[in-house]
């Protein structure tokens, strides 16, 4: 008996019934038959091994996709779990999926794993991966695989599995004497991983995320195609270890976080200035885009944010407190304060658009080890928007909104933007009509700026599908940071309405937008983008006046305040100090510009220049300097330096 696959590009092969995924590629080419991990049969993703038994459509995922990335990953957790066990006998193995960059696995065990426990799993590891174990699908019962595995002492499998669906197939992957609970796929034998992977990190975790439950240790690990990869990955982090705005913002005095105020930020003077600089530029772009700047409340009655569904959703990750036998909520988002500002005066379609924008101050009960420095905070604060329109002026919305984007996205140096477009979850409210004419605006007005972008089928809101903007560094990572969510649900729950051209009563659309999102994480994305060295326009303190004798202090002085009459942000250093201690001290702090003030420079009315990263120094009259460094400014100039990344 033959059966009909279907290849990517149309082409059409009879094969024999029960032909797999491996046989397919070896018959196509030895070389996909190396690359090859896994085989997507009628959208679904299948081990190589498995029998294919009808016609169908068929891709093979090769090893240097970021599909077969993670089947990689998923296997180099399994494999770990393997060497786990031989290791320490009776350890339990809990869940352990791939992740982004790698992978990891929970384990119950009473003694702690320890960095040197890590280095002897990672070489069983290479030896599993060397002996080089079929890897094999078993489907069982679901109440004989329970037993199975309380028999074997993994209770928390036995849980996994009494948990899922009844109706769910139950499948087991079995290589060497280790089996484990997975839908796969995985490869065809432990040997394919190859060399790519290691161990990373030790952390804790709990049972299913709950910290009612029992802690588990964890172990990460990353892999990846082949070991050039991996060698490339471990320098990202390397480098990304330099540029952690934690330790660079401990060292430049830009902030800190303590216990008595978990997941918030105390500013310190050069962070804040840097905070206030990036709020001010926003401020005029969004002026100068025809939003109208609002203030709303922090702390409301808790009624609104049931009427707006929040509490239903978001209940647990709200701060609440009781006064005067009400309860309230300290906001988690502003979207719901936005609706009762339009909801003040009668609206007509000649008032929409309606942009209305807040720096918003929010709260929201982070657990605490998902909290990271200035990344993940309880207390932050949002570039708010929010544009009430008509539904025939979304796209033209949402198309000057990218533009928008585009433009402040040039302006803090990020180059390459990744565009990614959700659509209708299963459960969403609005009709299906509805819900076809959003998403082709979004679409055509993302089409419209001849933009390549991604479909992410089902990861839209309940209320409306959305556009994620990410940015990627300098590094290589990428930071969603910007969105724009179409929402035909808020409005009308909390009697959002205008009256139309016609005289009836209508309920407007609410686009949600934000371009920085969080002010905190995209501080500290900027600080590790340039490693603390922020271009001068950025820089928390552009210009330093040192000086190299104590009769230059009067001049440097007068130097400092004409800088801060046109504008800089500019301190002197009168210390007596050789100038070279002064140089280094400031370099270290990354200060764009550094200016030595000796007899001849007072004497004369110049300034001798140092600029961060450079060893070369030019003298200048006064009125010089403040004219580049202006223009500098004003542009927004990046410069690349030696030091930058250092």
């Amino acid at each position: 008996m033959s059966i009909q696959i279907t290849f990517p590009d149309g082409a059409v092969k009879d094969c024999p019934a029960g032909i797999t995924g491996l046989e397919i590629a070896d018959g196509i080419s030895s070389g996909l038959r190396r690359n090859a991990v896994a085989i997507t049969v009628n959208g679904e993703q299948w081990d190589l091994t498995r029998a294919i038994e009808g016609d169908a459509q068929i891709a093979i995922i090769t090893r240097d996709t970021d599909e077969g990335l993670e089947v990689l990953r998923h296997d180099a957790a399994h494999i770990m779990a393997e060497a786990v066990q031989e290791l320490y006998p009776g350890t339990q193995v809990t869940i352990g999926p791939a992740i982004e960059d790698g992978f990891y696995y929970d384990f119950a065990r009473e003694e702690a794993f320890t960095p040197e426990d890590l280095e002897k799993i990672e070489a069983r590891m290479r030896e599993i991966v060397k002996r080089n174990e079929a890897i094999e699908r078993e489907v069982w019962q679901r109440d004989e695989a329970i037993t199975f595995f309380k028999n074997m002492g993994e209770d928390y499998k036995a849980e996994i599995i009494a948990d899922l669906p009844a109706e769910e197939t139950i499948t087991l992957y079995r290589q060497g004497d280790f089996i484990d609970l997975c839908r796969g796929p995985h490869l065809p034998s432990t040997g394919i991983l190859r060399d790519g992977f290691k161990l990373t990190k030790l952390a804790g975790a709990y049972w299913r995320g709950d910290s009612n439950n029992a802690q588990l240790q964890r172990i990460y690990g990353t892999a990846w195609s082949d070991k050039k990869q991996l060698k490339a990955y471990l320098k990202r982090l390397e480098e990304a270890e330099k540029r952690d705005h934690r330790r660079i913002g401990k060292q430049q005095s830009l902030f800190h976080l303590q216990d008595e105020a978990p997941g918030s930020v105390f500013w310190h003077p050069k962070g804040w200035a840097l905070y206030q600089t990036v709020q001010a530029y926003m401020a005029e772009k969004q002026y100068e885009r025809g939003y109208q700047e609002i203030k709303t409340p922090q702390l409301v009655d808790f009624s609104l944010w049931e009427k707006s569904g929040h509490a239903d959703k978001f209940g647990d990750d709200m701060f609440s407190l009781t006064s005067d036998d009400r309860q309230y909520a300290i906001k988690p988002m502003n979207c719901p304060c936005h609706v009762q500002v339009f909801n003040q005066g009668l609206k007509s379609y000649r008032d929409l658009p309606l942009r209305l924008a807040e720096f918003g101050s929010c709260h929201r009960n982070e657990m605490s080890g998902a909290l990271h420095g200035i990344m993940r905070v309880r207390s932050f604060v949002q570039d708010d928007g929010h544009t009430f329109c008509t539904e025939e002026q979304i796209q033209s919305e949402v198309s000057e909104f990218i533009d928008f984007l585009h433009e402040v996205y040039q302006d803090f140096g990020f180059e390459e933007i990744i565009y990614k477009l959700s659509t209708r979850p299963e459960k969403r409210v609005g009709s299906d009509d509805v819900w076809d004419r959003s998403e082709k605006a979004l679409a055509d007005a993302l089409d419209s700026k001849g933009l390549d972008w991604d479909l992410q089928p089902g990861e839209g809101a309940f209320y409306g599908p959305k556009i994620e903007f990410s940015l990627r560094d300098c590094i290589g990572r990428v930071w969603q940071c910007g969105t724009m969510q179409m929402d035909f649900s808020m409005p009308e729950r909390l009697g959002a309405e205008y009256v139309a051209e016609d005289g009836s009563k209508q309920v407007p659309v609410m686009l949600h937008r934000a371009i920085l999102g969080s002010m905190e994480r995209f501080l500290g994305i900027l600080i590790e983008q340039y490693a603390g060295a922020l271009p001068a326009w950025l820089a928390p303190q552009q210009v330093m006046v040192a000086t190299i004798v104590t009769e230059a202090n009067d001049y440097a002085s007068d130097v400092a305040k004409a800088l801060r009459n046109a504008g800089f942000r500019a301190e002197t250093d009168l210390r007596n100090e050789k100038i070279g201690y002064k140089v280094r001290e400031h370099s270290l702090q990354k200060i764009p510009a550094i200016l030595c003030i000796g007899k001849r420079e007072a004497e004369e009315g110049t300034v001798a220049v140092r600029r961060f990263g450079s060893k070369a120094q030019t003298v200048m009259p006064l009125e010089e300097f403040i004219e580049h460094f202006s223009n500098e400014v004003e542009q927004k100039q990046v410069f690349e330096t030696a030091e930058a990344s250092a």
